[in-house]
């Protein structure tokens, strides 16, 4: 039997593209970066990067976090982390054309984390913000004012659908919609992080009851906020469930 030779096979790249949503005025917004260089210059895309040769995938996406939002990954390890964002494998894209520099298989990864600032643009980034999601998936594309209109770089709008619709899904079932508030937070809080998300208006009163009857998915902290207005409401942290029984199902629209 012949000896491996790795130059019988065609050389390909790897990078990791971020998905990193966040709730921003009631609208469910994802980081988007507009490109300082080709190929797709000046289009919005995803943040991300190539995989350097000594990382692995969780590190790199890691890597491009801390980069692009100043976030790092949320260790369940120390549950007491502030500014930690939850980050996990999304989904591997791989079409031989989606790149027209060469070959490259990308690594998605999806992060949530509560209402960040405003972006600073890093790499070959000329300029990122927070965009509503629907806007960034509008048929005829995304562009700010005084721009011109394109739809996302690369296959970016397919990964970005993937990826809400990943953050849809699991919201029904773990709790993973807490990851989307700060570590002390209102029922009221928390159903607008539902709101946004599933792009639906909820019952104050059955959500309540819902979230609180739940085993494991909340614990009250003692403590009481008037940052709503109004009447002082109770606050909660995340309770140490991960898989919510009975599911929070979404409405049917």
């Amino acid at each position: 039997m012949p000896p491996y030779d790795p130059s019988a096979f065609p050389p390909f790249a790897v990078t990791v593209d971020l998905v990193v949503l966040t709730v921003r005025r009631d609208a469910l917004c994802a980081l988007a970066v507009r490109r300082g260089e080709a190929p797709f210059q000046g289009r919005w895309a995803l943040p991300g990067g190539f995989v350097r040769a000594d990382e692995d995938l969780s590190l790199a996406a890691a890597r491009e976090l801390v980069e692009e939002t100043g976030l790092s990954a949320h260790d369940p390890s120390t549950p007491t982390q502030v500014q930690g964002a939850h980050l996990e494998q999304l989904a591997t894209y791989g079409d031989p054309r989606r790149d027209p520099r060469m070959r490259v298989v990308s690594v998605a990864h999806l992060a949530l984390a509560p209402d960040l600032p405003a972006p600073r643009a890093g790499g070959d980034a000329s300029n990122a913000r927070w965009a509503p999601v629907e806007e960034l998936l509008a048929s005829g594309g995304y562009g700010r004012e005084g721009e011109q209109v394109a739809p996302l770089a690369f296959d970016h709008a397919r990964i970005l659908t993937d990826g809400v619709e990943r953050a849809k899904s699991k919201i029904e079932y773990s709790s993973l919609a807490t990851a989307f508030c700060t570590p002390e937070f209102t029922v009221g809080e928390l159903r607008r992080v539902y709101e946004a998300v599933w792009g639906v208006a909820l019952d104050p009163r059955n959500f309540h009851r819902k979230v609180t009857g739940t085993p494991g998915f909340l614990v009250p902290t003692g403590g009481t906020t008037t940052r709503q207005g109004g009447r002082p409401a109770q606050l909660f942290r995340a309770g140490g469930a991960t898989l919510l029984n009975p599911p929070m199902l979404r409405p049917e629209v």
